[in-house]
């Protein structure tokens, strides 16, 4: 009973004392909850301890990381996203990146905004101080104070001990071949980014997003190597030799172009005067501009190889067939000539081999404005280039195709198109007529075939191959003759449109050559703009500019592309000639 009450205090009436009854069970169940909820405190009380820590734990880490975690950009955000090195044909190195190293500043570190750049400037002489005081007085966790210094001006800076500098290590695009094949590299802004070119081309075919993705970054380093059609030597031959006729002929320009004809792969183009993609300023100036893809012009002569092809493919003119050129054909104001007349009736090859206006003009009248239309646009010439180069121009073409504008588009006036355009719309007159859309990637014969469209019978290309290799034996081409190799070709000489009107003295010279003629595989164009007569020669036509600087290339190229050196006994143009 003593021992009841000391735990429950006095008894009650109607309980006994032997009895416990409910207040031994309700007692114990107070003394439990009590226990729990002392405990439930003390873990509540442990979780927040850890939690609490975990919070200022991240508050201090936050603060410690303010440039990079609370201002938005840093430097490893800003830093220039790795490219793939680019390769020629052989797998010599066009492009690369390097490292180098790119300041920084904190200004909300900056002990002495005034004082650091006071020291910085004294090593950046070219600093532009006062802008870069205004961001280094700001609050801001990141700017930058010069990319791509060098290790001298880096070591010079980190000498300073300027607390709130800092470096990075960034990619730098690099072309070891400096201006040999810019305007098919293209080349790179300050933050690695494709803007012209090849470059260009690579970003838009998924690089630029899989850089925004972190999957191509700074620090990746086993990104594929991406190899070109061109071959880095044909494209030194090819440029060094406009190179030289630039400055025989004082040519303002010059653009050259090497074709596989079997594959459609470009394997040379230079277009002069270029730039170092090393310094891609230099792309902006005027003169800059890629004639080879971008440009677009009257291309004179050389189209009588299309109005040829045209008509002998159409059945509606043979080899056979004979024009009337005694004397200027007059369609109202207008009189059509030839330069260097014969005044007299002319078969096809003769027709082709001295150029007559007057001759091709009325077989474009034979075949009908609906028919050379149709084979202009089979060949290309009446839409916009498609390559992997995003500098492409877009033809001009007549408002109106009358019978005026029809035989003028026959020898090259009236109708401007890319050099690439006509080159690729060529070889598919000397490869068995197909044409093969051009790429500046390797591909296969077998890959070509797939992507080829037959554009006039092998019959009709078979003469067209006979007809430009007697151009070169007994016509205006005779200076492109390369001893050894059967090269055919054909020559343009247009007047350039000044001011709405054609100016006599202003020309622009093209040759178009293909080799060997008798199975060909390449084809070269060459173009020189507004060339002057050279010392001791007769004019200033591209029979004596641009058909010997074709040949020049040829020379020099043929071997490097394992095109052996022969002497046939008879070639069948001259059999053609004698008939």
């Amino acid at each position: 009973m003593t021992r009841l009450r000391a735990l429950f205090g006095r008894s009650r009436p109607g309980i006994q004392p032997g009895d416990a009854g409910p207040f031994v069970f309700e007692g114990a169940q107070k003394r439990s909850a009590a226990v729990s909820r002392f405990r439930l405190v003390v873990t509540m009380a442990g979780f927040a301890v850890v939690f609490g820590a975990i919070a200022v734990r991240l508050v201090m880490l936050g603060f410690a990381a303010q440039p990079e975690a609370r201002f938005g950009t840093t430097a490893a955000d800003s830093v220039a996203a790795a490219r793939p090195e680019l390769h020629d044909r052989n797998g010599e190195l066009l492009a690369a990146d390097i490292k180098t190293a790119s300041l920084y500043a904190e200004p909300i570190k900056l002990v002495d905004p005034d004082e650091a750049l006071d020291k910085l400037a004294g090593v950046l002489t070219d600093l532009d101080v006062e802008t870069m005081r205004k961001r280094f007085r700001s609050n801001a966790g990141f700017v930058w104070v010069k990319r791509e210094i060098s290790p001298k001006l880096q070591a010079e800076i980190h000498r300073l001990g300027v607390p709130g500098i800092g470096f990075v290590n960034e990619n730098r695009r690099v072309y070891p071949g400096g201006p040999a094949a810019s305007h098919i590299i293209g080349h790179v802004d300050i933050d690695n980014k494709g803007i012209a070119g090849i470059e260009k081309y690579i970003d838009g075919q998924g690089l630029a997003d899989l850089q925004a993705l972190g999957f191509a970054t700074a620090r990746t380093t086993d990104l594929k190597p991406v190899r070109l059609s061109i071959d880095l030597r044909v494209q030194h031959v090819v440029r060094d030799e406009l190179e030289n006729a630039m400055e025989k002929y004082k040519a303002i320009a010059a653009a050259g172009i090497v074709l596989d004809v079997e594959t459609g792969e470009v394997v040379g183009m230079s277009s002069l005067p270029d730039y170092d993609p090393n310094e891609p300023a230099g792309a902006l100036k005027k003169d800059r501009i890629n004639r080879c893809t971008a440009g677009v012009f009257e291309l004179g002569s050389t189209f009588k190889v299309f109005t040829t092809a045209m008509a002998l493919d159409s059945g509606k003119v043979g080899l056979d067939s004979k024009f009337d050129a005694r004397s200027p054909i007059r369609i109202g104001r207008y009189s059509i000539d030839d330069f260097h007349g014969k005044r007299r009736v002319l078969t096809v090859p003769e027709v082709f081999i001295f150029s007559s206006n007057i001759g091709t003009a009325k077989m474009a009248q034979a075949i009908g404005i609906e028919t050379q239309r149709a084979y202009f646009g089979r060949f290309g010439m009446l839409d916009r280039l498609q390559t992997e180069l995003p500098e492409i121009g877009a033809p001009i073409l007549p408002s109106h195709w009358t019978e005026l504008a029809s035989m003028t588009i026959s020898f090259g006036h009236g109708i401007s198109v890319t050099p690439m355009q006509a080159a690729v719309a060529a070889a598919a007159l000397v490869n068995g007529g197909r044409l093969i859309p051009p790429t500046f990637f390797r591909r296969t014969a077998a890959e070509a075939d797939v992507l080829a469209t037959a554009v006039i019978a092998p019959e009709t290309s078979a003469a067209m191959r006979e007809l430009l290799r007697l151009n070169v034996i007994k016509g205006s081409g005779k200076r492109a003759a390369v001893d050894g190799y059967l090269v055919g070709g054909k020559t343009g000489t247009a007047e350039k449109v000044v001011d709405g009107r054609y100016a006599p003295t202003k020309r622009l010279n093209t040759f178009l050559a293909a080799f060997p003629m008798d199975a060909p595989r390449y084809l070269v164009l060459v173009l020189l703009d507004e060339p002057q007569r050279a010392e001791g020669a007769y004019g200033a036509t591209a029979a004596v500019n641009a058909a010997p600087t074709t040949g020049a290339i040829i020379g020099r190229i043929a071997p490097m592309l394992g095109i052996s050196p022969r002497r046939p006994d008879v070639d069948d143009a001259e059999k053609l000639a004698s008939n």
